[in-house]
């Protein structure tokens, strides 16, 4: 009785996985979601939306264009795997073994990758805005700088911090991404933390020569300097005079 429960249960189970991915070999899938064991597995465009896939050996298989999206894979073996055109969104992968994947044009926003494996993974065009755990070594300090700009607007000023502190990490001289910390420092009230990165990206812009950077840290660090209820005085710059050229400037994603 209870092996035929089983049985009905992961028929419907594929059945609601499957309805909108046909293409997918229905076997391969009964075969992943019955025993997790899958290699070389042919999953063209199978739909495994929310699939607790934790721990599942699919290293070889093919999974273009499958929507994987807030599916649960961590610890998974997907080593040489085909992701790629995949739908990752949300998907779980920390811990995961990656190498040699091809995940070129998988959207991977809002998705989990710490301590993911991903040495020699092809992540051509692919879509990583959002995702936690980017390890350093597959973004450049301006794509870290250009998704940390993007959460600041959307009003994820914390991630946006995140992701200015991957890009310095990744390039220390980064002036415009010390600034930018500094104004996202400043939008969570540390104040503190705000002066000290504007008198670091001041001393950058300086040594870089960069006029225009060296003048807007320093009105910056002038507004930081006055009082929350104060005045700048009258006749000297104040950060306000330039908040309209910093915007644009941060929205290019370079530095200055």
């Amino acid at each position: 009785m209870k092996s035929q429960i089983l049985a009905t249960t992961v028929f419907l189970t594929i059945i609601s996985y499957t309805t909108s991915a046909q293409a997918a070999n229905s076997e391969h899938i009964r075969q992943l979601l019955a025993s997790k064991q899958c290699q070389n597995c042919d999953l063209t465009n199978a739909g495994l939306v929310l699939a607790d896939l934790s721990g599942a050996n699919l290293s070889g298989a093919n999974l273009a264009g499958a929507n994987l999206s807030r599916a649960n894979l961590t610890g998974a073996d997907l080593r040489g795997a085909n992701l790629s055109g995949a739908g990752l969104f949300g998907v779980n992968l920390s811990g995961a073994r990656l190498a040699g994947a091809n995940l070129a044009g998988a959207d991977l926003r809002n998705s989990y990758l710490a301590n993911a494996e991903l040495t020699g993974v092809n992540l051509n065009s692919t879509y990583l805005q959002g995702a936690v755990g980017i390890p350093a070594q597959i973004a450049t300090p301006d794509e870290f700088y250009a998704w940390g700009v993007a959460e600041g607007q959307k009003g994820n000023v914390r991630q946006a911090i995140d992701y200015f502190n991957q890009a310095i990490a990744a390039k220390a001289d980064y002036a415009g991404a010390y600034l930018a910390r500094g104004i996202a420092r400043y939008q969570i009230l540390d104040r503190q933390g705000a002066f000290q990165d504007a008198q670091i990206a001041e001393k950058l812009f300086t040594s870089q020569q960069n006029s225009s950077g060296i003048q807007t840290s320093q009105a910056f660090i002038k507004e930081l300097q006055t009082p929350p209820d104060g005045k700048v005085s009258v006749g000297k710059p104040s950060f306000f005079d330039f908040i309209g050229s910093l915007g644009s400037v941060l929205l290019q994603f370079f530095p200055f």
